[in-house]
């Protein structure tokens, strides 16, 4: 049990010392635009579909649950008000986070994790460039920028489909559930969302990173590797997300 609380406060030191390189690095000089494009591609781009798709039957489901459970307390009317709250406040960003945290974080870490074992890392210092801004801070950064591109795709998807079954279960128009929707959602209520998002972000991207430059053993080590950042990532989410709502519910209300 020791053994592993020292590896968890090595891994949170080891963190902390990579965000503090890569927020320096971002000072430093300005960040070449295009390797941030390119992750941004891959991270954002490439993510919409299984962002939109999740969101989509994350909605319906929710829709369901509400309008059927509802319905013996007379309450089902108020199913446009519930889905809204729950995509934009919570599923929306979570999800999407926990999504694009296993796909992007993994090919993160397995991408760094085969450059460290090849060496090439090492010829990059050896050149007199810097790793942590040639390969961390682009791919932190364009993380950080593309997680509330795609919890703000998820929560419309999200409530489009809550929209759906709730017109079907409960027999409302379209026009009905969007009032709803307007009258429940606030300002406040996207920045719950929209900010946990850009944290997720940032986590997803500095553990991918992390773990990737950690890798060591060869090939092996890279598979190794791989599904620890996915299994940190989807731990540090979950764990965050309380805290982060707990704090955005006492500033905000």
């Amino acid at each position: 049990m020791m053994d592993g609380f020292r590896n968890l406060l090595r891994d949170v030191g080891g963190v902390s010392i990579l965000s503090v390189q890569t927020f320096k690095a971002f000072w430093k000089s300005p960040i070449e635009i295009f390797p941030v494009i390119y992750q941004l591609d891959h991270a954002g781009i490439q993510s919409w579909s299984i962002t939109a798709l999740t969101a989509l039957f994350t909605g319906m489901v929710l829709a369901l649950q509400f309008a059927t459970g509802l319905e013996a307390y007379g309450g089902s009317m108020y199913t446009g008000k519930l889905v809204a709250l729950g995509i934009v406040r919570e599923l929306g960003p979570t999800l999407t986070a926990l999504l694009v945290g296993g796909r992007v974080g993994s090919g993160i870490a397995a991408e760094l994790g085969s450059m460290v074992v090849t060496e090439q890392v090492d010829a990059i210092r050896a050149l007199g460039a810097d790793p942590i801004k040639k390969l961390v801070a682009p791919r932190v950064l364009a993380c950080t920028l593309a997680l509330p591109l795609l919890t703000m795709l998820a929560d419309v998807v999200g409530v489009f489909g809550g929209m759906l079954i709730t017109m079907r279960e409960v027999g409302v128009t379209s026009k009905f559930f969007f009032t709803q929707v307007k009258d429940t959602l606030w300002v406040v209520d996207l920045m719950h969302g929209l900010g946990k998002s850009v944290f997720f972000g940032y986590f997803i991207g500095i553990i991918g990173c992390f773990v990737g430059l950690q890798t060591h053993g060869g090939t092996e080590g890279v598979g190794v590797s791989t599904t620890r950042a996915v299994v940190v990532t989807a731990i540090t989410l979950l764990i965050s997300n309380y805290i982060l709502s707990t704090i955005f519910v006492a500033v905000y209300g």
